[in-house]
């Protein structure tokens, strides 16, 4: 079957979306689609029908409507968000910092270029890595292969079915992801639950030597981003990601082992442990415990099954007085030390089971790779439809 080889700017119309109007007032009551970046960004790849914001009928005057089947994706941003690419299923206004592309219908099918575009990575297009932006004339070179109409219907029908299966079994993996660590969690307040119900509730001022907030951050010149021979204690503050971890500096507020909580932000409730000196900071709770009487590790997971601390987000901010108001089972050192091991047990099962889904998930996106790369060199043949059903 022959395949011809044409540039997009041959096949398609290609263009950018409208400015949005400045008055807010455009947009009160309204009920036109009005797509942003924002919009796209939420999708990697499919289908976009509807925006948050919406115009009224004055905000779309020369505005121009975007037809249905238009492929939309951000023209600037991160690499890996100019790599979104989406599909009106409606008509609809559009954000003049999404490209455009509409197939011209008597030679390119709609989603048969959105598959076309899904393999076309944005690094590979972007002039400047630093302020990664992409131009339209770029796009108009892009070269493609296309066989007739007839085919490119059989090979998105195809494509649609096996992307619809493989987003079906993705969709399961990752529930059984949430689950299994739901089933750890669960798990453990069992434990904490039936701890409760045999061992003494001590207060948590009772059994920590110190629980109090950091401070502020050190001032410029008292810090260092990185570790130096001179600043080499960790500063760490209220975040989740790097476990905090703010910079360095020479002197530690927190000298024994101890549990942070974060107090506020989107990582609130967020705990971890501290083995080493360190310097908390904007109110990152500290709880250092008395040693000889409750071990780290069983803290921590004491503090985890805390209702206060599950809700995370929820709270808009922890104080040290919300947290010396709570009460924790302590049981001996010898069953501190067997709810740690259970604990650690089913921890690594959870580990071991989530790694398997892990490698399921990205073997189900390396065959839409796979099916993608056989659509458009040609070898998506009836063989492999049989395959792929």
């Amino acid at each position: 079957m022959d395949w011809q080889v044409a540039k997009l700017s041959v096949l398609a119309d290609i263009g950018a979306g409208n400015s949005a109007p400045q008055k807010k007032e455009f947009f009160e009551g309204g009920v036109h689609p009005f797509i942003r970046t924002s919009d796209v960004g939420k999708i990697k790849f499919g289908s976009i029908s509807d925006s948050r914001d919406k115009l009224n009928d004055d905000g779309i005057k020369k505005l121009r409507l975007m037809p249905k089947g238009t492929i939309l994706f951000p023209k600037s941003g991160a690499s890996t968000f100019l790599n979104h690419r989406v599909i009106l299923t409606r008509d609809a206004y559009v954000s003049s910092h999404l490209a455009t592309i509409k197939a011209l219908p008597e030679l390119l099918e709609d989603r048969f270029l959105l598959y076309f575009l899904s393999l076309i990575r944005a690094q590979d297009l972007v002039q400047d890595h630093d302020y990664p932006s992409l131009r339209l004339s770029d796009l108009s070179e892009l070269v493609i292969q296309v066989p007739p109409l007839k085919e490119q219907k059989r090979i998105v029908a195809i494509l649609d079915q096996a992307f619809s299966d493989i987003n079906k079994a993705r969709a399961l993996t990752e529930q059984n992801l949430r689950n299994a660590r739901e089933l750890f969690e669960s798990k453990k307040l069992e434990l904490f639950d039936n701890l409760g119900a045999v061992s003494c509730l001590q207060s948590l001022p009772d059994v920590c030597d110190e629980i109090f907030a950091g401070g502020d951050a050190p001032k410029k010149g008292l810090y260092s981003k990185y570790r130096t021979d001179k600043f080499n204690i960790p500063i760490y503050a209220n975040a989740v990601k790097n476990n905090g971890l703010y910079g360095y500096t020479d002197y530690s507020r927190a000298n024994n082992p101890s549990i942070t909580i974060a107090a506020r932000g989107s990582g609130t409730g967020h705990i971890e442990s501290r083995e080493e000196p360190f310097l908390p900071i904007v109110r990152l709770i500290v709880l250092t415990p008395k040693k000889d009487f409750i071990s780290l590790e069983y803290l921590k997971h004491a503090l985890q099954t805390l209702d206060i601390l599950r809700s995370g987000s929820a709270i808009p901010q922890l104080t040290v007085p919300m947290i010396k108001e709570y009460s924790i089972p302590v049981p001996g050192f010898d069953m501190q030390e067997r709810i740690v091991f259970e604990l650690r047990e089913l921890d690594d099962l959870i580990d071991r089971v989530v790694c398997l889904y892990q490698k399921k998930v990205a073997l189900l996106d390396e065959l839409k790779k796979s099916l993608l790369q056989k659509a458009f060199s040609g070898d998506l043949t009836n063989k492999t439809e049989e395959t792929a059903a």
